[in-house]
Parts: C-alpha cells; sequence; structure tokens
C-alpha cells in the first residue's frame, strides 16, 4: 500500500523452530556470543523501540510510504507506526491515451482508500493526489475529501487532470473540505482539472493563506468567496475558466502575491493594497490597481501586437516596481514603434533590474518582422534609473532585415550590465545594441550570446559554430568605435589587440554547435 506507483509490501514469513537443534545452538545462544564478543562494557545498543511512540511516528513520517510500509513489518510493534504519517502523497497516470492508463489508474484509485481506511487520522499535515481521475470515478473523489477534512489536513493537493485532455469532469463541492463544525485547518490548497460553484456563503476559510486553481471551471461568486478568505497572502490562477472579469476583493489585505496565466477575462481588478508580486500571462486586457501600491517585482506578459509597450503602459500600477520580468511575441508585420511617455508620472523612477524575452515570428519577405526589438529602446527611456538589463531573443525564420532605426534614446547614467542571448547580428539587434553603448555612459559591460535561451528546439542552436565568427568579429570592431567591453559568450578565447578591448570569453557548456 505504499503508493500508486509502487508494489504493496507483503510481511516476511516468520523462521520456524527446529525442535532438534542442540541447545546452545539458536538465536538466542548467537545473540548471547554476539553479546559476548562486543564485550560487557561496551555501551548496548540503540534501539528504534526505546524512544517514545510519537518520536518513532515523526521518524517513520520523514520516510517514503513505501518505506515506511515495508520497515514497519520489522517488528510487531512498529506494526501500525506508518498510519500516523503526517504527509500522505500519491502519484498515478496522467496522461490518458497511454496503454496501461485505466490499470494503474486503478491500482493509485485501491492504494489510496486502503491506505486512508487505515490511517489514524491524526496529525495530517499534507494530504496530495496527483492522478488523471475519470467522472464515474468522483465516489473516490468524495471520499478522499472527507477524509482530508476529518483529519484536519493543513495542505491538499488535488491534480486530477489528463494533461493530455483539456476537459474538466470532476465536480468538486468546496463545502465538504470543511469539518462537521463548518471550519477548516487548510493553509495551503491547490485543486487542478475540477469544476467548482464558490459562493460567498462558504466561510470557513478563515486560516487559508495559498490557494492555487489550475485548469478549474469556476461558477458562482468567486469575488463572495474570496471575500471570506481574509488571510489569503497567495493567489495563482492558471487557464481556468468561466469568469468574465476577475475581481479581487478588499478584504484580501494580507494578499502578497498574485498570478493570473491564461485566464479569458475581459478585465483584471484588484483592491490588494500590501501586493508585493503581481503576475500577469495573456491577452493585453484592462488591468486596474486600486489603492496604494507597494509593488515590489512584476511579470507582464502580453500576447498580440505592441505587447512590449503595452507592458509599459497599460498597467500603470506596476510603475513603483524595482524588478520586471516581461516578454512580448510580435505575431504582425504592421507592428509600429510606439515611443513610450517619458513624463514622471509614467515612468519607473524605482526600477532596477529588468529581464526581456522577445519572440518574433516572421517570413524572411518581411521587412519590419523585428521592430519589436528595436521597440525597447523606448521602453528603456521609461526607467532612468534601471542598473541590469537582460534581453533573450528568439527569432523564428529570420532574414535579419529591418528598415526602422532608433532615434532618441535617452542617456542612462546607471546602467551598468547589459546580457543580451540570441544574439546573431540581425539589424535590428546591432542598432539596438549601438544604441545602448552609445548612451549607456557608465556601462561596464556588454555580454552578447549567440545561443538562445529557452530554445523549444534543438535545431535553434546547431549552427553556433557558423554564427560565432562573425559575432566575434562584430564584438571586436564595435568595442573598438565605442572603447567599452563586449563580451561574447561561448566563443574561444581571444587576445586582447592593442588599443582594443577584451572581445570574447570562452565557455566550455556552449561551444561545439550549442551542445
Amino acid at each position: 500500500m505504499a503508493g500508486a506507483e509502487e508494489d504493496e509490501v507483503a510481511p516476511p514469513a516468520p523462521h520456524p523452530v527446529d525442535p532438534q537443534q542442540p541447545i546452545g545452538q539458536g538465536p538466542a545462544a548467537k545473540r548471547s556470543r554476539s553479546e559476548h564478543h562486543h564485550g560487557a562494557g561496551d555501551a548496548p545498543s540503540f534501539r528504534m523501540e526505546d524512544l517514545p511512540v510519537d518520536v518513532q511516528a515523526v521518524i517513520m513520517s520523514l520516510l517514503p510510504l513505501k518505506e515506511a510500509v515495508r520497515t514497519s513489518i520489522v517488528s510487531t510493534s512498529w506494526r501500525m507506526i506508518w498510519t500516523f504519517r503526517c504527509n500522505l502523497s500519491f502519484k498515478g497516470p496522467r496522461y490518458l491515451h497511454e496503454n496501461d492508463t485505466k490499470i494503474q489508474q486503478a491500482k493509485c484509485i485501491e492504494t489510496v482508500n486502503c491506505v486512508i481506511q487505515q490511517h489514524s487520522r491524526i496529525g495530517i499535515n499534507k494530504f496530495s493526489i496527483r492522478c488523471g481521475l475519470f467522472e464515474e470515478d468522483s465516489v473516490h473523489l468524495d471520499r478522499w475529501i472527507r477524509f482530508a477534512a476529518s483529519s484536519k489536513a493543513k495542505i491538499i493537493h488535488l491534480d486530477l487532470r489528463f494533461k493530455d485532455v483539456f476537459e474538466e469532469v470532476n465536480h468538486l463541492h468546496l463545502e465538504a473540505l470543511l469539518d462537521a463544525q463548518g471550519s477548516s485547518f487548510l493553509r495551503s490548497l491547490f485543486l487542478g482539472g475540477v469544476v467548482i460553484k464558490p459562493h460567498s456563503a462558504i466561510c470557513g476559510f478563515t486560516i487559508l493563506r495559498r490557494l492555487v486553481l489550475q485548469s478549474v471551471t469556476i461558477s458562482g461568486d468567486f469575488t463572495g468567496f474570496l471575500a471570506n478568505c481574509a488571510a489569503l497572502e497567495d493567489l495563482e490562477m492558471i487557464e481556468c475558466s468561466g469568469l468574465t472579469n476577475l475581481i479581487i476583493p478588499q478584504q484580501l489585505d494580507k494578499l502578497q502575491h498574485l498570478l493570473i496565466d491564461g485566464m479569458e477575462v475581459e478585465m483584471v481588478e484588484f483592491y490588494a493594497a500590501d501586493l508585493s508580486h503581481f503576475e500577469y500571462k495573456g491577452q493585453v486586457v484592462p488591468i486596474v490597481h486600486h489603492g496604494c501600491s507597494k509593488l515590489k517585482k512584476a511579470t507582464i506578459m502580453f500576447s498580440g501586437k505592441k505587447g512590449l509597450a503595452k507592458a509599459f503602459t497599460a498597467v500603470p500600477s506596476i510603475l513603483p516596481v524595482k524588478i520586471l520580468n516581461v516578454r512580448s511575441v510580435a505575431l504582425s508585420k504592421y507592428s509600429q514603434l510606439q515611443k513610450l511617455p517619458t513624463r514622471p508620472d509614467g515612468m519607473f523612477m524605482h526600477l532596477r533590474h529588468m529581464t526581456c524575452r522577445i519572440i518574433v515570428h516572421s517570413r524572411p519577405q518581411e521587412a519590419n518582422y523585428d521592430i519589436e526589438v528595436l521597440q525597447l529602446a523606448y521602453c528603456l527611456d521609461a526607467a532612468p534609473q534601471l542598473e541590469t538589463l537582460q534581453l533573450n531573443m528568439f527569432y523564428v525564420s529570420s532574414s535579419g532585415v529591418s528598415s526602422a532605426e532608433v532615434v532618441g534614446m535617452r542617456r542612462h547614467d546607471h546602467l551598468k550590465t547589459v546580457f543580451m542571448s540570441g544574439f546573431r547580428c540581425y539589424k535590428a539587434q546591432i542598432k539596438l545594441a549601438c544604441c545602448i553603448l552609445e548612451n549607456a555612459s557608465v556601462l561596464e559591460k556588454l555580454t552578447i550570446e549567440p545561443r538562445i535561451t529557452g530554445a523549444r528546439y534543438l535545431g535553434d542552436n546547431t549552427d553556433l559554430h557558423k554564427i560565432l565568427p562573425g559575432v566575434c568579429e562584430w564584438a571586436q570592431l564595435t568595442s573598438e568605435r565605442f572603447g567599452k567591453v563586449i563580451n561574447v559568450s561561448g566563443a574561444p578565447l581571444h587576445k586582447k589587440k592593442a588599443g582594443g578591448k577584451t572581445t570574447a570569453t570562452g565557455s566550455k557548456t556552449n561551444r561545439a554547435g550549442g551542445k
């Protein structure tokens, strides 16, 4: 009964006693000789049985469930210690179209049911099940929920998704997570692949601190439900459906982290005044934050054209951040450079570190496909105190053509470190790099790397040995032109020429075609 992916362990058969065995040759005599061999003055050997039962249970809880069950058959006094384990985790099949999915799933369900039937239901800390579940098996889900609630579990993780199926068929009643008194001991709740119907009358999650919903269909009054979760500090919603507008009520005055990823909502509105980390990934929608923001870190990943510029203009509440991660996917050849406002009320005056990932989809004959890269020059104008910039670029079907010019980039007196990956001397990349070198007065070094960071396919980095010589040559000439250090990550070491700067640094991991 060790876990859904493990076989049940059977106890070993006892050794029979041989009545013809001479006295002095039995197990007791062997044990006596062993003790005599060690000497009477030796300290007695440590035995787990000498520890208090509650300490034995703690030790057992540190073992994987399979090992705990195996250990429990070593001694009759240990036989039921595993039933006091505080963490129960089970794993089953996650892909529907595998040959033995039904068999593995049935084994997982049987194991979970067997364990919770024998468990003491005392001191449960975490109850976790990661296994795809069919609608006809929902009766088991109800049984698991009742066990978790009656055991006063502090952490519940139920991921019932089949990763290759996009339909949620398991209905979960949030009220079932409450005990008989209508309250819950939950601190953390993860739900995946279920349908829920929250409403404002559910008031038992008063100490819930973390709520993660992934691929969950939501119907009902979600805002009213959240209003009763006043202790919530972390809220993550990933690819959930059923909501038109996502409104985070003002009762969540302790909320510090909010993640919204892949949600088809028309508006996001929140009142969390103490929010310190905000993440949004999806279509460009109005994002409204009421009250004084205390944001320190933000991640904005808008899809669609002009996504990069929108990340700097469409979410005014992120202006106070010190760390900003942005991503843009350029899809349209009709994108136009958009110069951002440089007024004090529209600038990132506290921004120190920025990471930007730009993915460009194009066809070789399109002249303006990489306008989004050049757009970054205007985005930098909105961050006059920036110290560190990391730019990761990924071109799809690139021709390296660009007809746009970078003009009017402001002087940067704090930008010290710039890293650009996916740099392959495309015209837009060269223009942007030269613009930064010209305007960053205190720049200590520019590091460029032809390797694509986070490449989707192995073929994206297979021609590095052909690209490196041209990149190194450009780095040498440009370093001499601006009198600043340009490092080429992944290139062989080059000697410093007279009057020039170091232009390349060796890196074993990035040589030989990106291996």
